[in-house]
């Protein structure tokens, strides 16, 4: 529907802001800390310095990290959401350079197009209008428009095949939907193993949630939680990262298979109370 900028500015933590204490990757002796929980926005003016902050200390991180170093990833910050491009050799390296950036204070969501092994991935953007969050991304939206490679209606599923895509955008698509929950298990269906889907809703007490009288859902931090926590025979999701900047919810959640272990109670405990 649109791009993931909403009305008004990001925010992003100063370096050194709240975290549990323990830098998994070395770095900056200030440059690690949990997710960022904000109530209110960072001005605009403050978000840009941040972001080239994160974006020099991004690339510092995989210059000299002896697990990172080596690898033909570029990185660059809008907004405190992490764009990631370039290749590497296999899953386990993309997994890696995702959670390493994770892991900088500020960062609301690590977002990439990133080729593996040669391959280029498979990305669609639901709800996309006229906006892809990356070129070469697959539009779909309800509507037809310049970016819309096919129409569907969201609230009936995803036309696609089981397991054939790396990563789905869902960003400001969640909160028009009454039964989101059925689209978020379609998109566990279509991500092959480890796929991430990437989710951006209004935070429930910022004016962007109310302003748009199409907006039936209301969506907070914890919110995502209970996505990955539901009980019974669902679609399981571990968080690869999730924050709140004072304006808007990031998610960004990785697909587990029937034998893959649940989370960590540590690891949930970076996102969640």
């Amino acid at each position: 529907m649109r791009n993931h900028r909403p009305a008004g500015p990001r925010p992003a933590g100063p370096p050194g802001a709240r975290g549990d204490g323990a830098a998994a990757f070395p770095g900056p002796p200030h440059g690690y800390a949990g997710p960022v929980h904000r109530a209110e926005p960072l001005s605009s003016p403050r978000q840009r310095r941040y972001d080239d902050w994160l974006t020099t200390t991004a690339a510092d991180l995989l210059a000299h990290d002896g697990r990172l170093r080596g690898l033909a990833v570029r990185v660059r910050f809008d907004g405190g959401v992490a764009h990631l491009t370039g290749e590497v050799d296999d899953a386990d390296d993309l997994r890696r350079v995702r959670e390493a950036i994770g892991r900088l204070a500020g960062v609301h969501a690590v977002w990439d197009r990133i080729r593996v092994a040669g391959r280029e991935p498979v990305i669609i953007d639901i709800g996309c209008g006229d906006t892809l969050q990356y070129p070469g991304n697959i539009g779909f939206d309800r509507r037809p428009g310049g970016s819309v490679a096919a129409v569907a209606d969201l609230a009936q599923g995803l036309p696609v095949a089981d397991a054939t895509v790396d990563q789905i955008f869902a960003v400001h698509v969640l909160e028009h939907l009454t039964d989101f929950l059925r689209l978020v298990d379609e998109c566990h269906r279509a991500l092959r193993p480890a796929g991430v889907l990437h989710v951006l809703s209004p935070w429930w007490r910022h004016v962007n949630a109310v302003a748009d009288p199409t907006h039936v859902r209301f969506f907070d931090v914890q919110t995502v939680k209970g996505i990955c926590a539901r009980p019974g025979p669902v679609p399981r999701w571990r968080p690869q990262h999730a924050s709140c900047d004072g304006a808007t919810v990031f998610a960004d959640l990785v697909a587990l298979g029937p034998a893959d272990p649940e989370p960590d109670a540590g690891h949930l405990a970076r996102f969640f109370d």
